[in-house]
This record gives C-alpha cells, structure tokens and sequence, in this order.
C-alpha cells in the first residue's frame, strides 16, 4: 500500500502582506527516515521499516510540495513560488532541515527541525527558527500517521507564513 503526504484542507490565510516571494527551496531530511519504505520508532534505538507501507514518492519532494501548497493557502495570493519554476529576483529561499519526523511507538508522529530564509543576494548568514511538533495519530494505522504527519506540515506552514509576514527585527 502506497501513502502519500498531502495539504491540509482549507487552511485560513494567516498573512495579509508579504514583502516580495518565498520559495521552498531545499528540504533536507535524514536518509534515515528518507526512504520508500515507511519508517516508525519501535523504541529507543530502534526502527521498524515497513514492507508493506510505502511511500509514493521520496520524502524532500513530498515534504516540499506539501509544505509550498500549505503555503500557498496561508500567504497572499502569488506571492509563493513553485519549486518547478527558477525564482525571480528578490525571491527569499526557504530552507528545511528536519531532525526527526516520524510516528513512535505509541503512533504519536514527531517532527523536529528547523527553517530558514535565504534573502536573494545577502552574504548573511540566514536565521534559523526551530519547529517542534507532535500530532496525535493510530499505531496501528498507517493512513492514520500519515495523516498527522500533513497535519504538522500545515502547522509549521502556519508558523512560517507568520514569521514571514512579520516586521523585520529593528
């Protein structure tokens, strides 16, 4: 059986304005979890690797259309940039970089991360902002988890879409 991670239904619009366009660029996941093979924590130091519970796609690039459809309900309308596409000039890169993200033992789905935007043409190093999650999920269902794992995707595109929308720092 095939899983697939998809956006979350009618996310209201969590940013009025935004400066410029956003790009989800880059999500970089551990080749633990980054596998076709659905990986759950079985208990400490331990990992079940399904034969039966697949992924339809690598994880980055579903993380990555999830994250940027997400986006594209909570931020103005054309201000988010498909990663198909290059990016204009101006457009700030955001960038994912996921520490845990999987269901444990109790079915209980873990994410641990953190994001960052690239300002086009800055020397800067970018700021990084932590996302720590956890949603509910069936241990013995798969859709289940895979459903919380959208569900913590649409959160932190909640969360993104407000750090975004915010005034610079003085």
């Amino acid at each position: 059986k095939y899983f697939d991670l998809e956006p979350m239904d009618a996310l209201a619009a969590t940013a009025q304005a935004l400066m410029g366009k956003v790009q989800v660029a880059q999500v970089h996941i551990p080749l633990s979890l980054d596998r076709k093979q659905m990986v759950r924590h079985s208990g400490t130091y331990t990992l079940d690797i399904s034969d039966q519970h697949l992924c339809s796609a690598p994880h980055d690039e579903m993380i990555r259309r999830v994250l940027t459809q997400d986006l594209m309900q909570v931020l103005p309308r054309n201000s988010v940039v498909l990663a198909i596409y290059p990016a204009p000039p101006g457009t700030r890169k955001i960038v994912v970089n996921i520490l845990e993200f999987a269901p444990g033992p109790t079915g209980t789905v873990q994410f641990e991360g953190s994001w960052s935007v690239v300002a086009a043409g800055s020397s800067a190093p970018p700021h990084s902002l932590e996302l720590k999650y956890s949603e509910p999920a069936d241990a013995k269902d798969a859709a289940d988890q895979v459903k919380g794992m959208s569900r913590i995707l649409g959160r932190a595109a909640i969360s993104m879409a407000q750090a975004l929308a915010a005034p610079p720092a003085p």
